[in-house]
């Protein structure tokens, strides 16, 4: 079993799911209901610290890279993952009305309502709320960035790795479990027929999605180094399928840097910016996650607009600096967001990670391709000066 994959493991959860809500009883599936209640009250109390432990040190390490250079690098890739949830916004916009339009989403005004309730639940109040957080660690970020001490950096660094186990070890293990209930819960009441129809037509607009917009990267970086942006992108392949395979940006960074140096970027250039993208720019990631999370927000009868998601994409691209060196990072990173911004509740949070990590490698294939794209603008924006530059030391992220 450790050997069978998360994807996998997600699968098998959601179809053993369906098939427990159609031929077991009500008490079985009310013990599920119960882990659900307190896996979830146990995710509400861990969210803080992942923000803290994520973003603050993300946001510090930053601050200590080789000036114009990292400048350059990180605006290019949050202009990136920004345009990218932009874009996977007003796609999800227009056709979303068209290729969901029959999936009868009345039935999910008060989801809350068709399931069973736990047998009990158990209170795990955060210690803080999502937004102070989010202050702290942006405090504690730019602070660390600005005065470039080692005792607090070095406390954060080893927070993120108490809260990476907390998540490698516990959390992710236990997400097939908790999306066997919610499936099987969900099909005892009804709804999963709508929902399995809402994923399929999503997953494939987002794949689509993906493929369109590493056309568009290329394009942009063809014209600029004056290369054939398709050739560019076919030399670039292995990095996708790399990606696809071990789920892992940092995995593949070998890979990425080998052929974003064939497509013109120069060794110093590929040397710096390839381990840095590989952990901040995640536009893939973010496409999926604004596509989810307007898909869910439409399973649950939710209004969505152009003011209240703008905010939204505007924060993921920073908080995506904090995706953890686990599957399936970026969500994890983002669900103080989704809670806070977009008023997500404990069942839609449930759904968003399941519709999520369905496709998690397809994202991350689409974050290290895009890498190769940004360096070469790069090593163009960045002129024909010797470039001499520290590399940084790459975030696993997913």
């Amino acid at each position: 079993m450790r050997k069978f994959g998360l994807l996998p493991k997600i699968i098998l959860a959601i179809g053993l799911g369906i098939v427990a809500g159609l031929i077991l009883p009500d008490w079985p599936i009310r013990v599920f209901a119960t882990f659900n209640s307190i896996f979830g009250n146990f995710l509400g109390f861990a969210i803080p610290l992942i923000i803290i432990g994520f973003i603050a040190p993300g946001i510090a390490s930053l601050g200590r890279g080789a000036g114009r250079m990292l400048g350059l690098t990180t605006a290019l890739a949050y202009a990136s993952t920004v345009l990218a949830g932009l874009i996977a916004y007003f796609s999800a916009s227009t056709l979303y009305p068209f290729i969901l339009k029959e999936q009868g989403f009345q039935k999910f005004k008060n989801p809350e309502k068709a399931l069973l309730e736990p047998f009990f639940k158990i209170d795990m109040p955060p210690v803080m709320g999502i937004m102070t957080a989010l202050l702290i660690a942006f405090t504690l970020g730019l602070g660390l960035a600005a005065i470039k001490g080692d005792t607090l950096q070095k406390a954060v660094e080893d927070f993120r790795q108490i809260v990476e186990l907390l998540i490698e070890k516990m959390i992710i293990p236990l997400l097939p479990i908790h999306i066997f209930g919610i499936f099987a819960n969900m099909t005892q009441g009804g709804q999963v027929s709508a929902i399995i129809s809402v994923f399929l037509k999503v997953f494939v607009m987002i794949i689509a999605l993906h493929l369109l917009y590493l056309v568009f990267q290329y394009s942009v970086a063809g014209a600029a180094a004056k290369k054939n942006p398709i050739r560019m992108l076919k030399e670039m392949a292995p990095a996708y399928m790399t990606a696809l395979g071990t789920q892992s940006s940092a995995s593949t960074i070998p890979v990425t840097l080998k052929h974003a140096k064939k497509i013109g970027a120069r060794e110093k250039v590929a040397d710096f910016s390839v381990p840095l993208l590989a952990t901040i720019h995640l536009s893939g990631s973010t496409i999926t996650l604004v596509s989810c999370s307007m898909a869910v927000m439409l399973l649950q009868s939710e209004v969505y607009t152009f003011q209240k998601m703008l905010p939204f994409i505007l924060m993921l691209g920073i908080t995506m600096i904090a995706a953890p060196g686990v599957p399936g990072g970026a969500v994890m990173a983002s669900l103080g967001l989704l809670e806070t911004m977009l008023g997500f509740s404990p069942t839609m949070i449930s759904l968003m990670i399941a519709l999520y990590l369905a496709q998690d490698s397809f994202g991350t294939a689409c974050n290290v391709t895009g890498d190769g794209a940004l360096t070469v603008l790069t090593d163009k924006l960045s002129g024909k000066k010797n470039v001499s530059v520290k590399k940084p030391k790459p975030v696993s992220v997913s």
